[in-house]
C-alpha cells in the first residue's frame, strides 16, 4: 500500500497538516502521523485537536514512500528533537519525496538538506534557508529533485500537486 508520514507538534498550521492529511488520503495513501509522543493529542495553530499515530522511534521510514512536513510553530519545535530531525534525514537517504511547507524547511535546515538546493518558505524563514546554502525561490512551490517546498496555506493546491506528480515518478 502506498504511504505517507506527516510530523505533527503543538502548534503546527492547522490547514497544513489537514489539507495534505485528507488530500493524500483522496489520492489513495494511507497517512501516518509522527510526533514526540504516539497516541497523543496536539493542538494546532487555530486550536483544532490532531492526534498522532506514532512516536519516532516506531517509524520505519522505508515503509513509507514520502514525508509531509507542515509549518506553524511546530517546525521549531520539531526541530530540536533528535529522533524527529533523524526521520528527516534518513527519508533524505533513502531517496524519499520531502515536502515542506512555510516553517517546515526549518526540519530540512536542521538535517543540513538545503546546500544547493533550490527553495521557497515562509518569509520569517528566508534568512534561515539562505543561511543553510539553499538557493531561495519567491515562488508557490520549488522543486529540486525529491524535495518539495512552499510558502504559505494559499499554495497548498500546487504544493500537494507537485508531491502527488513526485510521488506517481518513484512507483
Amino acid at each position: 500500500m502506498k504511504k505517507v508520514l506527516i510530523m505533527l507538534d503543538e502548534g503546527v498550521e492547522d490547514v497544513e497538516f489537514l489539507y495534505p492529511y485528507y488530500r493524500f488520503q483522496e489520492e489513495g495513501y494511507k497517512v501516518d502521523v509522527v510526533a514526540t509522543k504516539a497516541k497523543e493529542t496536539y493542538i494546532g495553530k487555530h486550536g483544532v485537536p490532531m492526534k498522532s499515530d506514532l512516536s519516532p522511534e516506531e517509524v520505519k521510514i522505508n515503509d513509507y514512500d514520502g514525508l509531509i512536513i507542515p509549518g506553524g510553530r511546530a517546525p521549531d519545535r520539531m526541530r530540536i528533537n533528535k529522533s524527529l530531525v533523524k526521520i528527516v534525514k534518513e527519508a533524505y537517504d533513502r531517496r524519499k519525496v520531502i515536502a515542506a511547507i512555510c516553517h517546515g524547511p526549518q526540519m530540512l535546515i536542521e538535517a543540513d538538506l538545503l546546500r544547493g538546493k533550490k527553495a521557497t518558505c515562509y518569509a520569517s524563514v528566508v534568512t534561515d534557508l539562505k543561511n543553510a546554502g539553499a538557493n531561495y525561490v519567491d515562488a508557490s512551490v520549488a522543486v529540486d529533485g525529491k524535495l518539495v517546498t512552499s510558502r504559505f496555506p494559499d499554495d497548498l493546491p500546487v504544493f500537494c500537486q507537485e508531491t502527488i506528480e513526485l510521488l506517481k515518478k518513484q512507483v
